[in-house]
């Protein structure tokens, strides 16, 4: 019998309508994870992040590959402060880059499957998948994450859930892009990471920073992925459109 990994994780802390039953799960292939690490301060990021929009509207997307846009907060001294940038989304890329053995980071920067990688094309998936990620949204917004690998051990794997925005607009007022308005897809809201154990179980409820409260776009989505514990590599990636919030538009 192969072993089922798996965690509970409160992500969202309301304002979300979940269906019964709602279950996303990665197919019989490896589910690529695009990563963009970008910033509201960055005068060469809104293009990148216009290439990253357009996949909102690719038939392979959450079947094939899964994007995700991190904000940065290293470009916020130039004058302007990116409400969605954090301090982990900059430690994250700092990873990554010293897996590569760079010197430093920039942006936009895309990464793929723990790669660094160039544009918002996603290559077509040919690898077998290194086993079935699966993601049960509950009535009371909580997630139930579970991995089974395909090889059947168990071991210990890291599990990240994001929770994205679509459609979300910001007028900036000083640095880089001063007189812009912004649009971004695929950004993350909250982020949620766990140790996922043999036949373990936890619940989390991730702090969405306060800056981003008031903030809506038309969609929003989950992320869910995996890494061998104690690596930022991702081993296979799932993610789905989440049902509207009362109000939202549509």
């Amino acid at each position: 019998m192969k072993a089922i990994i798996g965690i509970v994780l409160l992500l969202f802390s309301g304002g979300v309508l979940c269906a019964d039953d709602l279950v996303f799960e990665s197919g019989p292939k490896k589910v690529h994870l695009l990563e963009l690490f970008t910033s509201e301060g960055c005068s060469s990021c809104p293009p990148a992040e216009a290439a990253l929009g357009r996949l909102v509207n690719d038939p392979r997307l959450w079947r094939e590959f899964v994007p995700i846009a991190f904000h940065v907060d290293y470009w916020d001294r130039l004058g302007w402060k990116d409400p969605f940038a954090s301090a982990e989304s900059t430690k994250r890329q700092r990873l990554y880059a010293a897996n590569w053995n760079a010197e430093s980071v920039y942006t936009p920067a895309f990464v793929l499957d723990g790669r660094e990688w160039r544009g918002a094309i996603v290559p077509v998936v040919e690898e077998k998948a290194p086993g079935v990620l699966k993601v049960a949204v509950g009535k009371d917004n909580s997630l139930l994450v579970s991995f089974e690998p395909a090889s059947g051990d168990a071991q210990n794997f890291d599990c990240y859930v994001a929770r994205l925005g679509f459609g979300i607009e910001v007028a900036i007022h000083a640095g880089e892009n001063h007189g812009r308005n912004l649009r971004h897809d695929f950004v993350v809201l909250s982020l949620a990471h766990e140790r996922l154990g043999p036949g373990g179980s936890q619940k989390v409820q991730p702090a969405e920073r306060s800056s981003q409260s008031a903030i809506n776009g038309s969609r929003t989505a989950v992320a869910a992925w995996i890494t061998k514990a104690g690596e930022i590599t991702p081993v296979q990636a799932v993610g789905g459109w989440l049902p509207a919030a009362s109000g939202a538009d549509k």
